[in-house]
Protein backbone atom coordinates (compact mmCIF):
# COMPACT_ATOMS: atom_id res chain seq x y z
CA UNK A 1 0.00 0.00 0.00
CA UNK A 2 1.62 3.19 -1.42
CA UNK A 3 -0.34 6.00 0.09
CA UNK A 4 1.36 6.19 3.09
CA UNK A 5 3.55 8.89 4.79
CA UNK A 6 6.52 8.39 2.50
CA UNK A 7 4.37 9.55 -0.32
CA UNK A 8 2.52 12.41 1.39
CA UNK A 9 5.93 13.59 2.17
CA UNK A 10 7.67 12.71 -0.89
CA UNK A 11 11.28 11.73 1.41
CA UNK A 12 12.64 9.26 -1.45
CA UNK A 13 15.77 9.35 1.11
CA UNK A 14 15.65 12.69 1.26
CA UNK A 15 14.69 15.35 3.65
CA UNK A 16 10.87 16.81 3.89
CA UNK A 17 10.96 20.21 2.77
CA UNK A 18 10.84 22.44 5.65
CA UNK A 19 11.99 25.42 7.70
CA UNK A 20 15.68 26.48 7.58
CA UNK A 21 17.13 27.19 11.43
CA UNK A 22 16.36 31.31 10.62
CA UNK A 23 12.47 30.96 9.57
CA UNK A 24 9.61 31.27 12.40
CA UNK A 25 6.81 28.50 13.09
CA UNK A 26 4.66 30.77 11.10
CA UNK A 27 6.79 30.40 8.01
CA UNK A 28 7.48 26.68 8.75
CA UNK A 29 3.55 26.50 8.30
CA UNK A 30 3.40 28.74 4.84
CA UNK A 31 6.32 26.74 3.56
CA UNK A 32 4.73 23.41 4.28
CA UNK A 33 1.14 24.44 3.47
CA UNK A 34 2.67 25.36 -0.18
CA UNK A 35 3.66 21.74 -0.24
CA UNK A 36 0.80 19.99 0.82
CA UNK A 37 2.51 19.17 3.38
CA UNK A 38 0.21 20.82 6.31
CA UNK A 39 -0.85 18.39 9.31
CA UNK A 40 -4.43 19.29 8.95
CA UNK A 41 -6.74 21.35 11.89
CA UNK A 42 -3.75 22.96 12.72
CA UNK A 43 -1.52 19.92 13.93
CA UNK A 44 2.21 21.57 13.70
CA UNK A 45 5.01 19.41 13.54
CA UNK A 46 5.22 18.50 17.32
CA UNK A 47 1.85 17.01 17.08
CA UNK A 48 2.71 14.91 13.91
CA UNK A 49 5.89 13.55 15.43
CA UNK A 50 4.01 12.08 18.81
CA UNK A 51 0.86 11.08 16.97
CA UNK A 52 2.96 9.20 14.42
CA UNK A 53 4.97 8.03 17.22
CA UNK A 54 1.83 7.25 18.95
CA UNK A 55 0.76 5.36 16.00
CA UNK A 56 3.48 2.72 16.11
CA UNK A 57 5.55 5.03 12.93
CA UNK A 58 9.16 4.99 14.21
CA UNK A 59 10.99 7.73 12.83
CA UNK A 60 13.97 4.96 12.03
CA UNK A 61 11.16 3.46 9.42
CA UNK A 62 10.52 7.64 8.46
CA UNK A 63 13.87 7.88 7.40
CA UNK A 64 14.81 4.20 5.88
CA UNK A 65 17.24 2.94 8.11
CA UNK A 66 19.73 6.01 7.98
CA UNK A 67 19.89 7.68 11.97
CA UNK A 68 21.62 10.67 10.53
CA UNK A 69 18.85 11.86 8.43
CA UNK A 70 16.37 11.19 11.79
CA UNK A 71 19.15 12.96 14.04
CA UNK A 72 19.43 16.00 11.56
CA UNK A 73 15.13 16.17 11.34
CA UNK A 74 14.96 15.69 14.36
CA UNK A 75 17.63 18.72 15.57
CA UNK A 76 16.14 21.22 13.22
CA UNK A 77 15.98 24.44 15.18
CA UNK A 78 19.20 23.79 16.84
CA UNK A 79 21.65 26.40 14.79
CA UNK A 80 24.01 25.14 12.46
CA UNK A 81 26.13 26.65 9.78
CA UNK A 82 25.99 23.16 7.38
CA UNK A 83 23.79 20.53 6.69
CA UNK A 84 25.64 18.24 9.31
CA UNK A 85 24.45 14.46 7.92
CA UNK A 86 26.01 15.41 4.58
CA UNK A 87 29.47 16.90 5.78
CA UNK A 88 32.25 15.37 4.54
CA UNK A 89 35.83 15.94 5.00
CA UNK A 90 37.91 16.50 1.71
CA UNK A 91 41.87 17.32 2.81
CA UNK A 92 43.83 17.83 5.29
CA UNK A 93 46.62 20.11 5.73
CA UNK A 94 49.70 21.36 8.02
CA UNK A 95 50.82 24.87 9.19
CA UNK A 96 53.69 24.48 11.29
CA UNK A 97 54.31 27.67 13.62
CA UNK A 98 58.01 27.86 15.25
CA UNK A 99 58.88 28.99 18.62
CA UNK A 100 55.03 29.63 20.26
CA UNK A 101 57.35 28.68 22.13
CA UNK A 102 57.72 24.97 20.74
CA UNK A 103 57.46 23.78 17.33
CA UNK A 104 53.31 23.72 17.01
CA UNK A 105 51.86 21.95 13.41
CA UNK A 106 48.61 23.15 13.47
CA UNK A 107 46.41 21.01 11.55
CA UNK A 108 43.65 22.39 8.84
CA UNK A 109 40.73 19.60 8.00
CA UNK A 110 38.36 21.10 5.13
CA UNK A 111 34.63 19.77 4.03
CA UNK A 112 32.44 20.09 1.08
CA UNK A 113 30.48 22.42 3.08
CA UNK A 114 33.05 25.54 3.26
CA UNK A 115 33.84 25.20 6.88
CA UNK A 116 37.34 24.08 8.25
CA UNK A 117 38.31 22.87 11.93
CA UNK A 118 41.62 23.48 13.23
CA UNK A 119 43.91 21.27 15.77
CA UNK A 120 47.34 20.89 16.84
CA UNK A 121 49.83 18.09 16.97
CA UNK A 122 51.91 18.11 20.36
CA UNK A 123 54.24 20.61 21.01
CA UNK A 124 57.93 19.29 19.92
CA UNK A 125 56.03 16.49 17.91
CA UNK A 126 56.10 16.06 13.97
CA UNK A 127 53.44 16.64 11.44
CA UNK A 128 53.51 13.81 9.72
CA UNK A 129 51.98 11.73 12.91
CA UNK A 130 48.71 13.74 11.91
CA UNK A 131 49.79 13.67 7.53
CA UNK A 132 49.86 10.12 8.35
CA UNK A 133 45.72 10.08 8.77
CA UNK A 134 44.58 12.09 6.26
CA UNK A 135 43.66 9.15 3.83
CA UNK A 136 41.79 7.46 6.57
CA UNK A 137 39.93 10.56 7.36
CA UNK A 138 38.99 11.51 3.76
CA UNK A 139 34.85 11.10 2.79
CA UNK A 140 34.35 10.45 6.29
CA UNK A 141 31.54 12.90 8.13
CA UNK A 142 32.95 14.60 10.55
CA UNK A 143 30.35 15.63 13.02
CA UNK A 144 30.88 11.99 14.63
CA UNK A 145 33.92 13.03 16.66
CA UNK A 146 34.50 9.91 18.97
CA UNK A 147 33.46 7.64 16.18
CA UNK A 148 36.42 8.57 14.29
CA UNK A 149 38.95 9.20 17.23
CA UNK A 150 38.09 5.15 18.12
CA UNK A 151 39.24 3.91 14.16
CA UNK A 152 42.24 6.10 14.45
CA UNK A 153 43.53 5.96 18.21
CA UNK A 154 45.73 2.54 17.35
CA UNK A 155 47.94 5.30 15.73
CA UNK A 156 48.76 7.10 18.65
CA UNK A 157 51.38 6.62 21.24
CA UNK A 158 52.21 7.65 24.42
CA UNK A 159 53.97 11.24 24.40
CA UNK A 160 54.06 13.44 21.33
CA UNK A 161 53.35 9.93 18.97
CA UNK A 162 49.68 11.13 19.71
CA UNK A 163 49.71 14.48 18.57
CA UNK A 164 48.40 13.59 15.13
CA UNK A 165 45.21 11.53 16.47
CA UNK A 166 44.55 13.94 19.36
CA UNK A 167 45.16 17.15 16.81
CA UNK A 168 42.58 15.33 14.19
CA UNK A 169 39.98 15.31 17.05
CA UNK A 170 40.28 18.77 17.93
CA UNK A 171 39.53 19.83 14.51
CA UNK A 172 36.62 16.79 14.54
CA UNK A 173 35.55 18.73 17.27
CA UNK A 174 35.80 22.35 16.03
CA UNK A 175 34.26 20.95 13.03
CA UNK A 176 31.57 19.56 14.55
CA UNK A 177 30.43 22.49 16.79
CA UNK A 178 30.77 24.87 13.72
CA UNK A 179 28.27 22.42 12.09
CA UNK A 180 25.46 22.78 14.67
CA UNK A 181 26.41 26.20 15.80
CA UNK A 182 27.02 25.02 19.23
CA UNK A 183 30.45 25.71 21.27
CA UNK A 184 32.61 22.28 21.88
CA UNK A 185 31.83 21.99 25.75
CA UNK A 186 28.26 21.79 25.05
CA UNK A 187 28.94 18.58 22.98
CA UNK A 188 30.83 17.60 26.13
CA UNK A 189 27.50 17.65 28.72
CA UNK A 190 28.04 21.03 29.12
CA UNK A 191 30.02 23.19 31.58
CA UNK A 192 30.89 23.48 34.81
CA UNK A 193 32.89 27.12 35.01
CA UNK A 194 32.68 29.99 33.08
CA UNK A 195 36.43 31.00 33.67
CA UNK A 196 39.40 28.26 33.28
CA UNK A 197 42.03 29.09 36.05
CA UNK A 198 45.75 29.45 34.85
CA UNK A 199 49.01 28.73 36.32
CA UNK A 200 52.69 29.58 34.83
CA UNK A 201 55.82 29.07 35.30
CA UNK A 202 59.58 31.12 34.25
CA UNK A 203 62.74 29.59 32.67
CA UNK A 204 64.97 28.08 35.61
CA UNK A 205 67.38 30.81 36.38
CA UNK A 206 70.61 29.55 38.51
CA UNK A 207 70.23 32.45 41.08
CA UNK A 208 67.66 31.41 43.69
CA UNK A 209 66.82 35.18 44.12
CA UNK A 210 67.23 36.17 40.51
CA UNK A 211 64.53 32.99 40.07
CA UNK A 212 62.53 34.49 42.80
CA UNK A 213 61.83 37.91 41.57
CA UNK A 214 60.86 36.31 38.06
CA UNK A 215 58.24 33.93 39.62
CA UNK A 216 56.77 37.31 41.45
CA UNK A 217 56.57 39.41 37.83
CA UNK A 218 54.64 36.05 37.06
CA UNK A 219 52.70 36.58 39.84
CA UNK A 220 52.16 40.33 38.93
CA UNK A 221 50.63 39.37 35.50
CA UNK A 222 47.62 38.02 37.73
CA UNK A 223 48.05 34.82 38.20
CA UNK A 224 46.91 32.96 41.21
CA UNK A 225 48.73 29.97 40.75
CA UNK A 226 52.40 29.25 39.93
CA UNK A 227 55.03 26.43 38.49
CA UNK A 228 58.60 26.76 39.41
CA UNK A 229 61.06 24.40 37.13
CA UNK A 230 64.16 23.32 39.41
CA UNK A 231 66.18 20.73 38.95
CA UNK A 232 69.80 18.94 39.24
CA UNK A 233 71.37 20.77 36.67
CA UNK A 234 71.33 23.73 38.84
CA UNK A 235 74.07 21.82 41.06
CA UNK A 236 76.80 21.94 37.93
CA UNK A 237 78.66 24.95 39.84
CA UNK A 238 78.09 23.72 43.61
CA UNK A 239 81.31 20.41 44.13
CA UNK A 240 79.87 17.74 46.89
CA UNK A 241 76.31 17.95 45.53
CA UNK A 242 75.33 15.30 43.07
CA UNK A 243 76.97 11.79 43.56
CA UNK A 244 77.69 9.93 40.01
CA UNK A 245 77.74 13.10 38.23
CA UNK A 246 81.30 12.51 36.94
CA UNK A 247 79.87 9.23 34.58
CA UNK A 248 76.85 11.22 33.57
CA UNK A 249 76.11 14.33 32.33
CA UNK A 250 73.08 15.59 34.47
CA UNK A 251 73.38 19.07 33.17
CA UNK A 252 71.28 18.72 30.25
CA UNK A 253 68.08 17.32 30.50
CA UNK A 254 67.11 17.91 27.25
CA UNK A 255 67.75 17.05 23.50
CA UNK A 256 69.92 14.52 22.71
CA UNK A 257 73.52 14.97 24.08
CA UNK A 258 76.23 12.42 23.18
CA UNK A 259 76.21 9.54 25.90
CA UNK A 260 79.24 9.54 28.06
CA UNK A 261 81.48 5.94 28.34
CA UNK A 262 79.92 3.57 29.97
CA UNK A 263 76.44 4.44 29.09
CA UNK A 264 73.53 3.05 27.09
CA UNK A 265 71.99 6.42 26.47
CA UNK A 266 72.45 9.89 27.46
CA UNK A 267 71.57 11.17 30.88
CA UNK A 268 68.57 12.83 28.97
CA UNK A 269 67.23 9.92 27.50
CA UNK A 270 67.99 7.72 30.67
CA UNK A 271 64.71 6.29 32.65
CA UNK A 272 65.40 7.77 36.16
CA UNK A 273 66.00 4.52 38.16
CA UNK A 274 68.83 3.47 35.95
CA UNK A 275 70.80 6.92 36.10
CA UNK A 276 72.97 6.11 39.18
CA UNK A 277 72.45 9.71 40.09
CA UNK A 278 71.97 10.65 43.95
CA UNK A 279 72.29 14.05 45.79
CA UNK A 280 74.16 14.48 48.53
CA UNK A 281 72.86 16.61 51.47
CA UNK A 282 74.74 19.71 50.66
CA UNK A 283 72.88 19.47 46.75
CA UNK A 284 69.28 18.58 48.31
CA UNK A 285 69.97 21.81 50.70
CA UNK A 286 70.63 23.73 47.80
CA UNK A 287 67.98 22.96 45.78
CA UNK A 288 64.94 23.37 48.57
CA UNK A 289 66.74 27.13 48.95
CA UNK A 290 65.24 27.76 45.50
CA UNK A 291 61.89 26.95 46.80
CA UNK A 292 62.43 28.72 50.26
CA UNK A 293 63.52 32.38 47.98
CA UNK A 294 60.61 31.85 45.48
CA UNK A 295 57.82 31.03 48.49
CA UNK A 296 59.01 34.25 49.94
CA UNK A 297 58.81 36.08 46.97
CA UNK A 298 55.25 35.37 46.04
CA UNK A 299 53.66 34.03 49.58
CA UNK A 300 51.43 31.29 50.90
CA UNK A 301 48.50 32.93 49.56
CA UNK A 302 48.77 31.88 46.05
CA UNK A 303 49.60 27.51 45.34
CA UNK A 304 52.81 27.11 43.99
CA UNK A 305 54.09 23.39 42.45
CA UNK A 306 57.34 22.23 41.15
CA UNK A 307 58.21 20.36 38.63
CA UNK A 308 61.90 19.26 36.19
CA UNK A 309 63.64 17.87 38.98
CA UNK A 310 65.86 15.76 36.97
CA UNK A 311 66.52 12.05 36.33
CA UNK A 312 66.83 9.92 39.73
CA UNK A 313 65.84 7.02 41.93
CA UNK A 314 62.92 6.92 44.25
CA UNK A 315 65.05 7.28 47.51
CA UNK A 316 66.42 10.69 46.26
CA UNK A 317 63.12 11.40 44.96
CA UNK A 318 61.96 11.25 48.64
CA UNK A 319 64.25 12.80 50.16
CA UNK A 320 64.21 15.99 48.26
CA UNK A 321 60.18 15.97 48.53
CA UNK A 322 60.59 15.77 52.56
CA UNK A 323 62.91 18.91 52.10
CA UNK A 324 60.20 20.70 51.07
CA UNK A 325 57.03 19.79 52.64
CA UNK A 326 57.68 22.91 54.79
CA UNK A 327 56.87 25.01 51.51
CA UNK A 328 53.44 23.56 51.22
CA UNK A 329 53.60 23.09 47.42
CA UNK A 330 50.56 22.18 45.00
CA UNK A 331 52.40 19.25 43.87
CA UNK A 332 55.36 17.32 42.88
CA UNK A 333 55.54 16.46 39.50
CA UNK A 334 56.87 14.03 37.53
CA UNK A 335 59.57 12.89 39.59
CA UNK A 336 59.82 9.54 38.20
CA UNK A 337 58.20 8.23 34.92
CA UNK A 338 54.61 8.27 34.63
CA UNK A 339 54.49 4.19 33.84
CA UNK A 340 56.42 3.07 37.70
CA UNK A 341 52.84 2.93 39.01
CA UNK A 342 54.61 0.89 42.04
CA UNK A 343 57.37 3.79 42.69
CA UNK A 344 54.78 6.79 42.23
CA UNK A 345 52.79 5.07 45.40
CA UNK A 346 56.00 4.53 47.32
CA UNK A 347 56.71 8.13 46.67
CA UNK A 348 53.54 9.67 47.52
CA UNK A 349 52.87 6.79 50.66
CA UNK A 350 55.91 8.67 52.29
CA UNK A 351 55.32 12.15 51.55
CA UNK A 352 52.80 14.75 52.64
CA UNK A 353 52.62 16.76 49.16
CA UNK A 354 50.62 16.27 46.72
CA UNK A 355 52.61 14.18 43.97
CA UNK A 356 51.15 14.24 40.32
CA UNK A 357 51.86 12.90 36.84
CA UNK A 358 50.33 12.44 33.20
CA UNK A 359 51.31 14.82 30.85
CA UNK A 360 52.48 11.67 28.38
CA UNK A 361 49.75 9.25 29.12
CA UNK A 362 47.71 8.43 25.91
CA UNK A 363 44.38 7.29 26.75
CA UNK A 364 42.70 6.36 29.57
CA UNK A 365 43.42 2.92 30.86
CA UNK A 366 46.89 3.65 31.66
CA UNK A 367 45.39 7.11 34.25
CA UNK A 368 43.01 4.52 35.83
CA UNK A 369 45.91 2.18 36.46
CA UNK A 370 47.57 4.94 38.84
CA UNK A 371 44.16 6.57 40.14
CA UNK A 372 43.37 2.84 40.73
CA UNK A 373 46.32 2.05 42.69
CA UNK A 374 46.56 5.35 44.45
CA UNK A 375 49.60 5.83 43.01
CA UNK A 376 49.42 9.91 42.66
CA UNK A 377 47.22 12.77 44.16
CA UNK A 378 46.63 14.72 41.27
CA UNK A 379 45.98 13.50 37.32
CA UNK A 380 47.87 15.63 35.01
CA UNK A 381 46.73 15.00 30.89
CA UNK A 382 47.77 16.58 28.21
CA UNK A 383 44.76 16.80 25.56
CA UNK A 384 47.17 17.16 22.92
CA UNK A 385 48.33 13.65 24.23
CA UNK A 386 46.01 12.19 25.46
CA UNK A 387 43.02 11.33 23.18
CA UNK A 388 41.74 15.10 22.81
CA UNK A 389 38.62 16.44 24.05
CA UNK A 390 36.28 13.77 24.83
CA UNK A 391 38.63 11.06 25.94
CA UNK A 392 40.49 14.06 28.29
CA UNK A 393 37.34 14.35 29.65
CA UNK A 394 36.84 10.57 30.19
CA UNK A 395 39.62 10.72 32.41
CA UNK A 396 38.69 13.79 34.55
CA UNK A 397 35.28 11.58 35.32
CA UNK A 398 37.06 8.41 36.06
CA UNK A 399 39.43 10.34 38.23
CA UNK A 400 36.57 12.54 39.99
CA UNK A 401 34.38 9.72 40.76
CA UNK A 402 37.35 8.18 42.54
CA UNK A 403 38.05 11.72 44.48
CA UNK A 404 41.55 12.73 42.75
CA UNK A 405 41.54 16.35 41.26
CA UNK A 406 42.71 16.87 37.10
CA UNK A 407 45.26 19.84 36.35
CA UNK A 408 45.98 19.69 32.67
CA UNK A 409 49.30 20.18 31.44
CA UNK A 410 50.06 22.61 27.96
CA UNK A 411 52.98 24.23 26.34
CA UNK A 412 51.36 25.28 22.38
CA UNK A 413 49.80 27.78 20.62
CA UNK A 414 46.14 29.03 20.71
CA UNK A 415 44.53 26.34 18.91
CA UNK A 416 45.32 23.63 21.63
CA UNK A 417 44.93 25.96 24.40
CA UNK A 418 40.77 26.46 23.41
CA UNK A 419 40.75 22.95 23.47
CA UNK A 420 41.79 22.49 26.84
CA UNK A 421 39.53 26.08 27.80
CA UNK A 422 36.69 23.67 26.87
CA UNK A 423 37.70 20.42 28.38
CA UNK A 424 38.61 21.83 31.38
CA UNK A 425 34.81 24.14 31.49
CA UNK A 426 33.27 20.46 31.20
CA UNK A 427 34.86 18.42 33.53
CA UNK A 428 34.00 18.75 37.19
CA UNK A 429 37.07 17.65 39.23
CA UNK A 430 39.48 20.41 37.24
CA UNK A 431 41.98 22.18 38.97
CA UNK A 432 43.96 25.01 36.52
CA UNK A 433 45.20 24.39 33.20
CA UNK A 434 49.17 25.55 32.22
CA UNK A 435 49.60 28.28 29.86
CA UNK A 436 53.53 28.59 28.82
CA UNK A 437 53.44 31.50 26.69
CA UNK A 438 54.05 34.32 28.75
CA UNK A 439 57.23 35.44 26.74
CA UNK A 440 55.80 35.14 23.54
CA UNK A 441 54.00 38.55 22.34
CA UNK A 442 52.50 37.71 19.22
CA UNK A 443 51.20 34.28 20.92
CA UNK A 444 47.40 35.62 21.44
CA UNK A 445 47.78 37.15 17.58
CA UNK A 446 48.23 34.17 15.78
CA UNK A 447 44.12 33.61 16.74
CA UNK A 448 40.75 36.04 15.96
CA UNK A 449 37.36 35.79 16.97
CA UNK A 450 37.51 35.87 20.73
CA UNK A 451 38.02 38.11 23.16
CA UNK A 452 41.36 39.94 23.90
CA UNK A 453 43.28 39.12 26.11
CA UNK A 454 42.71 35.87 26.28
CA UNK A 455 43.71 35.50 29.85
CA UNK A 456 42.84 38.23 32.11
CA UNK A 457 43.76 38.21 35.90
CA UNK A 458 44.57 34.56 35.66
CA UNK A 459 41.59 33.17 34.24
CA UNK A 460 40.59 32.56 30.78
CA UNK A 461 36.94 33.05 29.84
CA UNK A 462 35.05 30.47 28.22
CA UNK A 463 33.65 31.48 24.74
CA UNK A 464 30.48 30.14 23.92
CA UNK A 465 31.01 30.95 20.28
CA UNK A 466 30.79 27.48 18.16
CA UNK A 467 33.66 25.15 17.68
CA UNK A 468 36.72 25.81 19.61
CA UNK A 469 35.72 29.06 19.46
CA UNK A 470 38.50 30.48 17.51
CA UNK A 471 39.69 31.59 13.99
CA UNK A 472 43.56 31.57 12.47
CA UNK A 473 45.17 35.02 11.88
CA UNK A 474 46.61 34.09 8.36
CA UNK A 475 48.50 37.36 8.63
CA UNK A 476 50.36 36.38 11.79
CA UNK A 477 50.60 32.50 11.20
CA UNK A 478 52.72 32.93 8.56
CA UNK A 479 54.79 35.79 9.98
CA UNK A 480 56.05 32.67 12.18
CA UNK A 481 55.81 29.79 10.33
CA UNK A 482 59.06 27.00 10.40
CA UNK A 483 61.62 27.78 8.64
CA UNK A 484 61.47 26.18 5.10
CA UNK A 485 57.51 25.50 5.36
CA UNK A 486 54.25 26.81 3.86
CA UNK A 487 50.96 27.65 4.78
CA UNK A 488 48.98 24.69 4.75
CA UNK A 489 50.51 23.58 1.26
CA UNK A 490 48.71 21.50 -0.81
CA UNK A 491 49.28 17.41 0.81
CA UNK A 492 47.92 14.88 -2.04
CA UNK A 493 51.09 12.82 -1.41
CA UNK A 494 48.98 11.99 1.44
CA UNK A 495 45.05 10.82 -0.18
CA UNK A 496 45.62 7.46 -0.87
CA UNK A 497 44.76 4.90 1.90
CA UNK A 498 47.64 1.90 1.13
CA UNK A 499 47.30 -0.40 4.51
CA UNK A 500 44.88 -2.47 5.81
CA UNK A 501 44.51 -1.03 9.19
CA UNK A 502 42.24 -3.64 11.13
CA UNK A 503 43.37 -4.63 14.22
CA UNK A 504 41.24 -7.46 14.97
CA UNK A 505 40.13 -10.75 12.81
Amino acid sequence: MKNNLFDRFKFKGELPEGPTVHQSDATAHKIASENGTEPNKGDNRRDFIRKSALGGLSLGMMFNGQPDKEIEFLSQKVKRSSSPSDLRITDLRIAIIAKAPMTCPIIRIDTNQGISGYGEIRDGASAKYGLFLKSRLLGKNPCNPEMLFKEIKQFGGHGRAAGGVCGVEMALMDLAGKAYGVPAFQMLGGKYRDYIRIYGDTPTVADPVIFAQKMKERQDLGLTFLKMDFGVDLLKDHPGTVVGGNAMDYTKQWGNPPKMKGNARAYANTKHPFTGIQLTDKGIEIMANYVHEVRKAVGYEVPLAADHFGHFGVNTAIRIGKAVEKYQLAWLEDMIPWFYTSQWKQISDALDTPTLTGEDIFLKEEFIKLIDARAVDLVQPDLASSGGLIETKKIGDYAEERGIPMAMHFAGSPISFMANIHCAAATENFVALEHHSFDVPWWEDLVGGIDKPIYKDGFVKVPETPGLGIDLNEKVVKEHLKNGTMYFAPTSEWDELDSHDRTWS
